[in-house]
């Protein structure tokens, strides 16, 4: 196998294994969570699930991100983020880069705030918001997936 098609099969498992997580998360964890009572109950299960998830999220991301930058290096496929018939390549770096920030910047920041100063929000409003922000970003991945797997078999929705 040559550099490319690892890259390329790292790549995908990355993505699966990521966005996956996210589905997970979206359509059966946190829709069970708030069926729980009481509703602290809910967060302080999630705040360690969500702690063991981010790890292998750091790492998939950080597997996507270095294997999807390498393999537009060994294309030279720069170009391609200037023309918008490829607006899933401006996509997929959006999405990994609001998960890059979330996971590496506001969530141990979220974190340590935690530990110091326990959230007076109310648990059922956190986990409602919560549950939105996933269902955001799960319809923007699928959107993107989609999107990327149709480009790069020469679906062009903007044309070539």
């Amino acid at each position: 196998m040559d550099e490319f098609a690892l890259a390329r099969t790292l790549h995908v498992l990355g993505v699966v294994l990521w966005i996956g997580g996210v589905a997970m998360v979206t359509t059966v964890l946190l829709p069970t969570l708030s069926r729980l009572r009481p509703a602290s109950d809910e967060l302080a299960f999630f705040d360690r699930f969500r702690r063991r998830f981010a790890r292998q999220a750091r790492y998939t991301t950080l597997l996507v991100g270095l294997s999807g930058f390498y393999m537009i290096y060994v294309l030279n496929a720069w170009h391609r983020f200037t023309e918008w018939h490829y607006w899933w390549m401006h996509a997929m770096v959006f999405i990994w880069l609001i998960f890059t920030i979330m996971l590496f910047v506001m969530e141990p920041r979220a974190r340590r705030a935690q530990q110091t100063a326990p959230a007076q929000l109310d648990s059922e409003k956190k986990l409602t918001k919560l549950q939105r922000v996933h269902w955001i970003l799960l319809i923007l991945s699928l959107i993107t997936v989609a999107g990327a797997v149709a480009g790069s078999h020469g679906w062009l929705i903007f044309g070539a």
